[in-house]
């Protein structure tokens, strides 16, 4: 299993950049973009703090997809 999320779509819905979401949430563009990229998976703490920007719950950013199901 693998995380998937809709951040960049969100991000882009609610005119944030990447800095922009990176500075009110507490971590790098980068971790954004690999966020994004899903080359990294969030803790559950920053999980929150994003969904909390786009006042949005956690299943409606982050899910969980069986590997080969894209």
């Amino acid at each position: 299993m693998f995380m998937k999320n809709r951040v960049k779509e969100l991000r882009a819905r609610f005119h944030y950049s990447q800095t922009d979401l990176a500075e009110q949430v507490g971590v790098t563009r980068q971790t954004i973009a690999a966020i994004e990229k899903g080359d990294y998976s969030p803790s559950l703490l920053l999980g929150l703090s994003i969904c909390k920007m786009f006042n949005l719950p956690m299943e409606d950013v982050f899910w969980l997809e069986e590997e080969g199901n894209e």
